[in-house]
């Protein structure tokens, strides 16, 4: 099946699970009919548990925090986090706002869904700009044939946090992700300059959080921390949740730089010694369009991209980021500099 545009008139219709498909998790033929039941409503059992306690962390720091945000960039994790907070508060409103740091080097076809979809879900969207950062002298524009300016949506994240005074801020990040990210507790708490550390994080017993601060500080909050790449996609898969059309396979100009495809844009241009070429490629994470590569991938639908995901080795961020290649921890130091 091809992806579908979800139009919903209300919240509601957006978390509708759709009728299941002939072929949902093939099996194969010599496995029989009892036990290939039982492991669909295995899978969706495990499915339904990630739901529920991602659900429950959302509506608790609502009810906890005075000012929480949502960070939505469009990718495929917080897409569906949103739609889990559009579950949480249903039929009410979402009762926080969300907020996307803009590199102003994006894929054009992620912006335009994320207005969209905000439209259509009826939530609030604040954009903090690292073009405006740059602008105002708090950072500097990176330069330089592989310059980035992923590194610099730090600044402009605490800035807009502190302008706001948000005291909880919602990221989609998944410990299975990154070696950094799997030290990440699901309330991660950021000292009043926004740094993290590792090593002063607090127990979560039994599923009980801490959410005590004092005026400055903030938490980064992971509702999808237990969740995988393979289990966002099933949920994408039985919720009928729309994505932006980079993640399906699709044509694009692209060239080979340290054994990534990287994709030809106004902001990335090939070296003299790259030689640019179509392939049938798509993206398993999004982000800005300088860092963010494609694989070379068949997978026009859901279920296609399930099952490349379901025999994958490498994480998509090990596979296609080139960010996290600076070093063997720099996902690490940015992030205890402020970094999501």
């Amino acid at each position: 099946m091809v992806r579908r545009v979800a139009q919903p008139k209300n919240n509601t219709a957006v978390i509708s699970p759709r009728p299941r498909r002939a072929g949902l998790y093939e099996k194969s033929a010599s496995l029989g009919l009892g036990a290939l039941r039982h492991s669909v409503f295995s899978v969706k059992s495990a499915l339904r548990s990630l739901v529920d306690e991602s659900v429950t962390i959302i509506r608790e720091v609502a009810a906890e925090f005075e000012r929480p945000v949502m960070l939505f960039s469009g990718g495929k994790d917080s897409v569906v986090m949103l739609h889990l907070a559009v579950r949480a508060f249903a039929p009410a409103r979402v009762p926080f706002p969300v907020m996307h740091i803009d590199t102003g080097h994006n894929f054009p076809e992620v912006i335009e869904f994320r207005d969209r979809t905000v439209a259509a879900l009826d939530v609030r969207l604040i954009v903090g700009s690292v073009q405006a950062s740059i602008d105002a002298g708090r950072v500097q524009d990176a330069t330089g044939p592989r310059a980035s300016r992923n590194p610099l949506q730090t600044v402009t994240l605490l800035d807009s946090i502190a302008e706001h005074k948000f005291d909880a801020v919602f990221g989609g990040a998944r410990r299975d992700e990154e070696r950094a990210r799997a030290k990440e507790r699901v309330y991660s708490f950021r000292d009043s300059f926004g740094q993290w550390d590792p090593k002063t994080q607090r127990p979560e017993l039994w599923g009980i959080y801490n959410g005590r601060h004092k005026a400055g500080e903030h938490f980064r909050v992971f509702p999808l921390s237990n969740w995988t790449e393979l289990d966002i996609w099933r949920f994408v898969e039985q919720y009928d949740i729309e994505l932006p059309s980079i993640y399906f396979a699709h044509k694009r100009r692209v060239f080979r730089r340290d054994g990534m495809w990287m994709a030809e844009s106004p902001f990335l241009k090939p070296d003299p010694d790259e030689t640019i070429s179509e392939q049938m490629v798509r993206f398993r994470t999004v982000g800005d369009a300088t860092c963010t590569a494609a694989i070379e991938s068949t997978a026009t639908t859901i279920e296609h991209v399930i099952a490349e995901t379901a025999a994958a080795r490498v994480t998509e961020r090990g596979a296609t980021r080139a960010d996290d290649r600076i070093s063997e921890a720099g996902m690490e130091d940015r992030k205890k500099q402020g970094y999501f």
